[in-house]
């Protein structure tokens, strides 16, 4: 059965999304925005590639959400973009209610599907689609750990100049300057990080994760990153398709894992063709427990704002 995936949101995200989903093979892509001819333009400029790559995929450009029906997952990347000196919350009204649109669209029409949440300040954002929707919160994740996890693999691989391969690490809590990169779970060639790099240059890198966003949305001037969020929804994506089980941190709705209860926020998650399959509870320090408590009230606070 061909798979089929639909990108609701037609902006740098979603478009680079549907290049990778088509050009891998992976689905067909229905890709939807409420600038039609937007969606359909680009559409056109991925099928006019196909031949040249050499995939069979198809794509459809529309506005119309009836043609995401029998989608097997919809990703959510439709809201609008930071700007320079913009945090990602300073996005919350304005996205809250394009979430409400997209969830009760996505609902009518596949109703089956699972769902990923791209939109901006994340975790408020799929929390408010798993609310909206109704879907069992398996069916439910934001993309944001698997994405901030690999700044920080990056910028600890520079630092030692080593293979971004042998770098093992995870970043839990909100996909913001609150978010926890776990020192204590973090290895290079199975080594702690802490043994490898003094805290004063590894407290240097786990700031400029956590700026990172913004420093790439300084340096654009207009818009902000779409290159790596894609890439961190095509491994989300793979998981589900291929069924890895591979664990994955992803904000989740949480009900008492870590401590913490009724909201949506990154952990290590199972995930596979059911979606979140388990979330995963991994040992931490007190200092990290602290910092996740921190990070969660954060998020609360933004969600007692919808």
């Amino acid at each position: 059965m061909t798979k089929k995936i639909s990108i609701i949101g037609a902006g740098a995200v979603g478009a680079a999304l549907a290049q990778r989903v088509l050009e891998t093979g992976m689905a067909d892509v229905v890709l939807v925005d409420i600038l039609k001819n937007v969606a359909k333009g680009k559409a056109l400029d991925l099928l006019d590639a196909a031949p040249i790559i050499g995939h069979e995929r198809d794509i459809l450009g529309t506005d119309n959400y009836e043609e995401i029906k029998s989608s097997e997952i919809v990703v959510i990347t439709a809201g609008l973009p930071r700007r320079p000196g913009m945090t990602r919350d300073d996005l919350i009204a304005k996205n809250a209610a394009i979430i409400r649109d997209v969830a009760g669209k996505v609902k009518k029409n596949a109703p089956s599907s699972i769902v990923i949440v791209v939109t901006n300040p994340l975790d408020t954002m799929t929390y408010l689609a798993y609310k909206a929707l109704g879907f069992p919160k398996q069916r439910v994740m934001g993309m944001a750990g698997a994405l901030d996890s690999s700044r920080f693999i990056y910028l600890i691989a520079d630092e030692l100049k080593v293979a971004r391969s042998s770098v093992e690490t995870y970043i839990l809590g909100s996909h913001s300057d609150t978010m926890v990169p776990l020192i204590s779970k973090t290895r290079v060639n199975g080594k702690p990080v802490t043994d490898l790099i003094k805290k004063d240059r590894l407290d240097a890198i786990v700031k400029r994760t956590c700026g990172r966003g913004a420093e790439i949305v300084s340096l654009l001037g207009s818009g902000s990153a779409f290159f790596s969020p894609s890439a961190a929804v095509f491994k989300m994506l793979n998981a589900i398709i291929k069924d890895t089980k591979e664990t994955i941190a992803a904000s989740a709705y949480i009900e008492g894992e870590y401590g913490l209860e009724d909201l949506c926020i990154g952990v290590p998650c199972k995930i596979g063709k059911n979606g979140v399959e388990k979330i995963i509870e991994l040992g931490l320090s007190e200092e990290e427990k602290a910092a996740l408590a921190k990070s969660a009230q954060a998020v609360k606070g933004l969600n007692n704002l919808l």
